[in-house]
C-alpha cells in the first residue's frame, strides 16, 4: 500500500502554491497598474506639449533623419524590417495562425486569450489615436510616410502584444535551455520596431514609448484574467517562464487543461 502524504506536508504545499499564485496575480496587477499610470502620465505630457518632451522628440527625429539621409542602404534595411518583417499585418497574421492552431488542438481558453488580447490591443490603440489626434513628424526631407495619427505607435503596440502572445503561448513547447533565446528575440524585435519607426521619421519617440506601455498594460490585464480563469477551473498555478498554459506541451489531449 502506498503511503499517503502527511496532512501537514500537503497543507504546506498548498500554502506554497497559493502564495506563488498570489504573487503572480499581484505581479500582473502591478504591471498593469504601473504601465497604465505611465501611459496616462505620458499622454498628459504629450497633450500639454511639455517642453522637455517636445525637445526630446524633435531632437531624436532630426538626428535620425539626417542619419537616414546619409545612409540610404541602412534606410532601406529599416524599411524592410518595419514594413515587412515587423509590419502589424505580418504580426497579426502570425497571431491568427497561432490562434487557429490552438483551436485545432482544442485549447479553447488559450485560443480565446490570444484572440482577445490581439483584438483588444488593436482596438485600444486605434481608439487612443482617434482621441489624441496627434500629428506625425513633418521633416524637411522625409525618407518614409505613414497615414493616420501618431500617438501611440501602432507598430510598437502591435509588436508588444503580438510577441507577448507568441511567447506566453509557445514557451511550454520550447526546451528550457532555449527559452532565454526566445525572450531575447522577442525583446530585440519589440525594441527594433520602435527604433525603425523613429528612424524613418514616421513617429515621435514618445509615440513609441506610448505604444510599448499601452501594449504591456493590455497583455498584463488579459494574462491576469487568464490566471484567475485557471484558478476557478482548479488548474495548476504557472510562472511567466513556463508560459500561460504548461499543459500545452503534452501530446495527450486528455491531459489536464489540454482541451479546456
Amino acid at each position: 500500500m502506498t503511503a499517503r502524504p502527511a496532512a501537514p506536508a500537503l497543507r504546506r504545499r498548498r500554502r506554497d502554491a497559493d502564495r506563488r499564485f498570489g504573487i503572480r496575480l499581484f505581479g500582473s496587477a502591478a504591471v498593469a497598474a504601473v504601465t497604465a499610470v505611465l501611459f496616462g502620465l505620458l499622454l498628459v505630457l504629450v497633450e500639454s506639449g511639455w517642453h522637455p518632451l517636445r525637445r526630446l522628440d524633435a531632437g531624436a527625429a532630426r538626428w535620425l533623419n539626417r542619419t537616414a539621409l546619409d545612409h540610404p542602404a541602412w534606410t532601406g534595411t529599416l524599411r524592410f524590417f518595419s514594413d515587412v518583417v515587423w509590419d502589424p499585418v505580418t504580426l497579426r497574421a502570425a497571431v491568427a495562425v497561432l490562434t487557429l492552431w490552438l483551436v485545432y488542438r482544442r485549447s479553447w481558453r488559450l485560443a480565446a486569450w490570444s484572440a482577445v488580447t490581439a483584438v483588444a490591443g488593436g482596438l485600444t490603440g486605434l481608439l487612443v489615436k482617434i482621441i489624441v489626434e496627434r500629428a506625425r513628424p513633418v521633416l524637411p526631407d522625409p525618407v518614409a510616410h505613414a497615414p493616420g495619427f501618431s500617438f501611440p505607435s501602432g507598430h510598437a503596440m502591435t509588436a508588444t502584444t503580438s510577441f507577448a502572445i507568441l511567447l506566453l503561448v509557445l514557451l511550454p513547447l520550447v526546451r528550457r535551455g532555449l527559452r532565454p533565446l526566445f525572450w531575447a528575440v522577442a525583446a530585440v524585435s519589440v525594441l527594433g520596431v520602435g527604433f525603425t519607426r523613429i528612424a524613418l521619421g514616421v513617429h515621435w519617440f514618445s509615440d513609441v514609448v506610448g505604444g510599448w506601455t499601452l501594449g504591456l498594460a493590455v497583455v498584463a490585464l488579459t494574462s491576469w484574467s487568464f490566471e484567475a480563469w485557471r484558478a476557478d477551473a482548479g488548474l495548476c498555478r504557472t510562472a511567466v517562464a513556463e508560459g500561460l498554459e504548461p499543459e500545452l506541451s503534452s501530446d495527450d489531449p486528455e491531459a489536464p487543461g489540454a482541451g479546456q
